[in-house]
């Protein structure tokens, strides 16, 4: 029995090694009788040990319930992170004290502490942790809201890998926040490190933010530091030839002495990896490119405007569908985030006065098809163009340089006539409005914007003796500036030069009267005259509809016009309210009313007969007498034969003043 005895405790010990993987075979009972019975019993009773335990560890390592599978999970992809990141206790910790120092509602002391915190844990860990996806953000928000001294020391730590930090993913917008609250200093120091980097870190989809990011925070003379590097391997290679203040590359070739052949040669190089890696939407990049059109020939010049429009005009995918169910849903930063993309980088680019002449200079000079595809790419973006201060010049020359009215019509301007009213009364949304009805004036076009609309790529000028030795834009614009200084009413009558066959006055008869905008114009004014007459934007738009735009382009709709000059009379004629500052008092409409007495003799017969005739004594004195006495100033003799009999007995009597000629506003 004492050897049963010690076979029946068998199965216990052959478990523990059967789940150890050590299982070994069981020695062989001889005999038969109650050796056999041992046998059977021994294991029987091993395999019952051998399923129960069995079933113990299966229960044990797999989880059951719902529960205990989504702890399980948890457990294990928290191993897998501590294995992974080497610093993911760390970055628990900076997130928590995160989530508290990025409130609204937390105090000023509070968030102080939070932040010293969360910046005593990262110290001697900031280049690590600024490159994770997490902790970036924290350390961001903490140079954000720290000291100055703490926001000093950070800086010091990075700043000899800020060129490192810069082509990484989520690192970038930790080194825009250095650079954004950089000391003059700090920044002249980044600005420094950038030497011989410019021209690698620009074809780079991360590097080329950072480096724009700083050339507009940059001083002119730091622009053109950044800038000289495009020019040739010499200034990339020499810092000292970087310390000068020439402002063009033209006038860099002259003073170091450069071959103008070899800068070209390496700005080709330079320009043609940018374009490759498609980073053009940065205004460095911009005005890089414009400087080599001063100094390219002729093909070189074509190939890099036949690369952007491609670039320029991608993305112009308009949402239709059943996307627009979908994106309602979706929370608002990922609409705006879905509405961007969904931009053309033509519209993107138009914050900077370069990336409207970069815009320009592709449409001037591409062909037929290429001005089709920029249009078609512009299709829903129409209005954010009108109400940009650089879109509404892009529009403006879309209007003064395309051919295919058609489809300027069915784009454009079916675009503006549903939002008349919302465009006269923005300072920019009336310019493309008030191009069509005069075009080019000075008065409501500056000279720098006039010089934006008039640029043409030198060596692609159809202007005699503009190839390639034209001047500058710089001098250009110079030019123009000139001329506004000596004679303003000169610059009315530049042209839009451009590579157009049509002929302007019949392009812009059929975008003003054939696609109804005008008819629309006049209608919405009508409706709105009593807010147009009174504010700074919309009586200007008000004042060329009345007097028929220049050279009388308005002349088909005589008798609507005719309608608003009877609305804008009945509006004058008004007796005085104190709610609502009378037409004659108001500082805005009663300069306009003077305007157009002057410059329409119908429009001031109408107004005499509806709102002065007889009642000029009431209006003769005070503000008010401008607008009296602008019939005195009409060139029409019918104008003034009309109110001689009621007009000259207020001057007589010293009542009304006649107005000095060389006093009267042009």
């Amino acid at each position: 029995m004492a050897g049963g005895g010690s076979d029946l405790q068998s199965p216990k010990k052959r478990k523990r090694e059967h789940a150890e993987g050590k299982t070994k075979p069981r020695p062989q009972v001889k005999g038969g009788g109650d050796g056999a019975k041992r046998k059977k019993h021994s294991g029987t009773g091993g395999q019952a040990a051998h399923g129960g335990a069995g079933e113990a560890a299966a229960n044990k390592k797999q989880p059951v319930t719902h529960k205990e599978k989504r702890l399980a999970a948890k457990e294990m992809s928290e191993a897998r992170k501590m294995k992974r990141k080497r610093h993911y206790s760390l970055e628990k910790e900076l997130t928590k004290l995160w989530e508290k120092m990025r409130c609204h509602d937390v105090g000023k002391e509070e968030r102080a502490k939070l932040v010293t915190q969360a910046i005593q844990k990262m110290d001697g860990k900031y280049l690590d942790i600024a490159g994770s996806h997490v902790t970036a953000r924290v350390l961001q928000t903490c140079v954000k809201w720290c000291s100055q001294s703490e926001r000093d020391a950070i800086f010091a730590d990075l700043q000899p890998h800020l060129l490192t930090l810069s082509r990484k993913k989520y690192a970038v917008f930790l080194v825009k926040k250095l650079i954004e609250l950089a000391t003059k200093k700090q920044f002249a120091n980044f600005i420094s490190s950038l030497h011989g980097h410019v021209a690698k870190l620009l074809p780079h989809t991360i590097g080329a933010a950072v480096v724009d990011y700083a050339f507009h925070r940059a001083a002119q003379p730091q622009k053109r530091q950044l800038l000289l590097e495009l020019y040739s391997t010499e200034l990339q290679l020499f810092k000292d030839l970087t310390a000068q203040s020439s402002y063009s590359v033209l006038e860099t070739i002259s003073k170091l002495g450069l071959q103008k052949s070899s800068v070209l040669q390496y700005m080709t190089i330079q320009i043609q990896k940018i374009l490759e890696k498609g980073t053009v939407e940065y205004s460095i990049v911009h005005t890089a490119i414009l400087e080599y059109f001063t100094i390219a020939d002729k093909s070189s010049a074509s190939d890099v405007i036949r690369q952007l429009i491609p670039l320029l005009t991608q993305g112009a995918s308009i949402i239709d569908g059943d996307e627009p169910s979908i994106t309602t849903e979706l929370p608002k930063k990922t609409k705006a985030k879905k509405k961007r993309l969904s931009e053309p980088l033509i519209v993107r680019i138009m914050q900077t006065r370069e990336g409207l002449k970069l815009a320009i200079s592709c449409l001037k000079h591409g062909s037929a098809k290429d001005r089709k595809k920029i249009i078609k790419s512009l299709k829903g973006h129409i209005m954010k163009l009108a109400l940009n201060d650089f879109g509404s010049l892009f529009l403006i020359s879309i209007i003064s340089i395309v051919d295919d009215t058609k489809l300027v019509s069915k784009i454009v301007i079916q675009e503006l006539v549903k939002h008349l009213k919302e465009l006269i009364l923005d300072k920019n949304g009336r310019r493309p409005l008030l191009q069509l009805l005069h075009p080019l004036c000075s008065r409501y076009l500056s000279p720098t914007d006039l010089a934006c609309l008039s640029y043409n790529v030198p060596s692609l000028s159809s202007k005699e003796g503009e190839a390639s030795e034209g001047a500058t834009e710089v001098a250009s614009e110079n030019k123009v500036d000139a001329m506004a200084d000596k004679e303003p009413d000169a610059l009315e009558g530049m042209q839009v030069v451009s590579e157009s066959k049509k002929d302007p006055s019949q392009r812009r008869h059929e975008l003003l009267i054939k696609s109804d905008l005008a008819e629309a114009l006049v209608q919405s004014c009508i409706e709105n005259v009593g807010e147009l007459l009174r504010t700074n934007f919309g009586k200007e738009l008000l004042y060329e509809v009345v007097v028929g735009g220049q050279d009388n382009i308005l002349e088909g709709l005589t008798a609507r016009i005719h309608v608003l000059h009877e609305a804008i009379a009945s509006d004058a004629a008004q007796p005085k309210m104190e709610d609502i500052e009378h037409a004659f008092e108001n500082f805005f409409s009663s300069r306009v009313i003077r305007r157009m007495i002057i410059d329409c003799p119908a429009f001031a017969i109408t107004l005499w007969r509806k709102a002065l005739e007889g009642n000029c004594k009431i209006w003769a004195e005070g503000h008010s007498s401008k607008v009296v006495a602008a019939f005195l100033e009409s060139p029409s003799s019918e104008v003034k034969d009309l109110t001689k009999l009621e007009l000259q007995p207020l001057i007589d009597a010293g009542i009304l003043k006649v107005p000095d000629q060389k006093a009267v506003e042009k």
